[in-house]
């Protein structure tokens, strides 16, 4: 399991992801789930995975590689001229992987993925998509501004009652790392160390990713600081007359 998420702000996108693999309480790994491709001054890409990791590493090669001779393999991911293009490129990519795993007798349901998939491309808005195994995907919008993948359930509250798109990058990395924690808490197979990427709107350039280790002191401030407000808010509440 794994847990990731798009964010859009009126400033622009942010993305975060956890970085355990597990295939069983005894084999936990770590692996980068955070893939980006930019060309600074004319597109800035983020991919965020999760599902099968020989699916989501197939996938991930495969648009990699095909950016290696684009005269060989177009189109690719730094040649189509829009964001919708490029989702769909990753859409068709994941479904042409999984089709083919499958062809050989097993399930297809054991090889899913679904991915989150943004940026922007010179000439067009910085956009959000989220990316389904059967290849289709839907768009981030004003109503359903962030997505989730992977074990989503524990940190949706948050997210549901604190988000604004007003909210500086600094807001939308406190935001996510509690809602981070509260998943991380919940679920052993989601764990640390983070990755998170800020796309500045119309930038056309990423910043670098910061990864955030379990023993980050602003995390570790984060983590104990949403404990004791929560605690705090609990005992504030009125009790009920029994």
């Amino acid at each position: 399991m794994t847990y990731c998420v798009g964010l859009c702000l009126d400033r622009g996108v942010v993305f975060m992801s956890d970085t355990r693999t597990n295939a069983g309480l005894d084999n936990i790994s770590t692996f980068r789930k955070m893939h980006r491709w930019q060309i600074p001054g004319e597109r800035a890409m983020v991919l965020l995975t999760a599902g099968n990791l020989a699916t989501t590493q197939s996938v991930v090669s495969l648009l990699e590689e095909r950016t290696k001779a684009h005269d060989e393999r177009d189109p690719t991911i730094l040649s189509v001229p829009s964001m919708f293009q490029a989702a769909r490129l990753v859409a068709t990519t994941l479904r042409d992987v999984i089709e083919t795993h499958s062809s050989t007798g097993q399930r297809a349901d054991s090889f899913k993925a679904t991915m989150i998939f943004g940026g922007q491309i010179k000439g067009g808005p910085p956009r959000l998509f989220l990316i389904y195994p059967e290849g289709n995907f839907i768009e981030a919008s004003t109503e359903t501004p962030f997505f989730q993948i992977g074990e989503t359930k524990y940190g949706r509250p948050i997210l549901l009652r604190a988000y604004d798109p007003a909210m500086s990058f600094a807001d939308a990395m406190k935001l996510l790392l509690v809602s981070f924690d509260s998943t991380i808490k919940a679920n052993l197979s989601v764990g640390m160390p983070l990755d998170v990427c800020f796309y500045d709107s119309n930038s056309l350039k990423l910043d670098p990713v910061r990864r955030i280790e379990a023993d980050d002191p602003y995390f570790l401030t984060i983590s104990d600081g949403w404990g004791d407000a929560l605690k705090s808010a609990f005992d504030s509440l009125p009790n009920p007359q029994i």
